[in-house]
Parts: C-alpha cells; sequence; structure tokens
C-alpha cells in the first residue's frame, strides 16, 4: 500500500471531516430517512429516495476518506530545511514570459487547493518542482501549452 504524504494541518482538516460526517451527517440522513419512511408508500416517496441516495453519498466519502487516512505519512514542513524542494516547501517562482510571480506550497492531493496556493504534490508543477533548487529553471506542461519558470525561492514554514 501507498503512503500518501500530508501536513499536520491537512490531517487535521481530514480527521475533523470524517468527525463531521459521522458525527453529524450521518445522524441527520438517518433521521431524514425515517422521517421519508413515516410518509408510506416507500415506491414513489422521492423524500425517501433522495435520503437514500444522499446516504450512499455519504458513506462513500467517509470510507474515501478513511482510505486517505489509513495511507497517510504526515510530514511537518517546519521540521524541513534546505534548498531543495521537497514536500511541504513553499516555492516562489517567476514566470519567464510575463515576470508574473507566483507562490505554491507542495502539499498531499487531499490538501490541494489552487485559490490558496496549494498544489498537489502530483501536479505537473509540483513534479517539475521536486528536488529543484533556488535559481533552477522549470519547465512545466499545462493544457495552455509549457511555461518556464524561475525558482526564486524556497522556504520551509
Amino acid at each position: 500500500m501507498q503512503t500518501m504524504p500530508i501536513t499536520p494541518e491537512g490531517f487535521a482538516k481530514l480527521e475533523a471531516e470524517i468527525k463531521d460526517l459521522k458525527q453529524v451527517k450521518r445522524p441527520e440522513i438517518i433521521e431524514a430517512i425515517s422521517a421519508a419512511r413515516a410518509l408510506g408508500d416507500l415506491s414513489e416517496n422521492a423524500e425517501y429516495h433522495s435520503a437514500k441516495e444522499k446516504q450512499r453519498e455519504i458513506e462513500s466519502r467517509i470510507r474515501y476518506l478513511e482510505g486517505i487516512q489509513s495511507r497517510s505519512q504526515i510530514i511537518d514542513p517546519k521540521t524541513l530545511s534546505g534548498t531543495t524542494i521537497t514536500f511541504g516547501a513553499k516555492v516562489k517562482l517567476q514566470d519567464l514570459d510575463t515576470n508574473e510571480q507566483k507562490i505554491y506550497k507542495i502539499v498531499g492531493v487531499y490538501e490541494a487547493d489552487l485559490e490558496k496556493g496549494f498544489i498537489s504534490n502530483e501536479s505537473p508543477v509540483a513534479l517539475a518542482l521536486l528536488q529543484k533548487k533556488q535559481g533552477d529553471e522549470i519547465v512545466v506542461r499545462t493544457p495552455a501549452g509549457e511555461r518556464e519558470y524561475e525558482i526564486k525561492e524556497v522556504i520551509f514554514e
């Protein structure tokens, strides 16, 4: 079984979502199913069928998240240092065509959130960055074409 790197913050978020699904969402949907059953004939009971579908979604999400949790390897970026880019590094890049600067933090798949600048360690940008150093130039293949970046800074925090 392959482990999945995750930050301590990401693992805490994962645990919180599992807890919410099990302790809040699951009981709510069980109650909704009971209420829908009380309405009578289940064959034409839209509330019942909708609640059962929601229950399947919740149970599926719990299984998915518990799978991630069981394979998680917590890596705290605060304990890392150096100039080589690894999981957990925050990287400042400069686009060599536009001079635009971007900052990305390399995190696990579960934690990825591009709006926050968190990119999955399996993304094309992260794969191009891993094991590189400040001052290196990289080429990233994207759906819009190739982009060239210079690594301006590597930060572990």
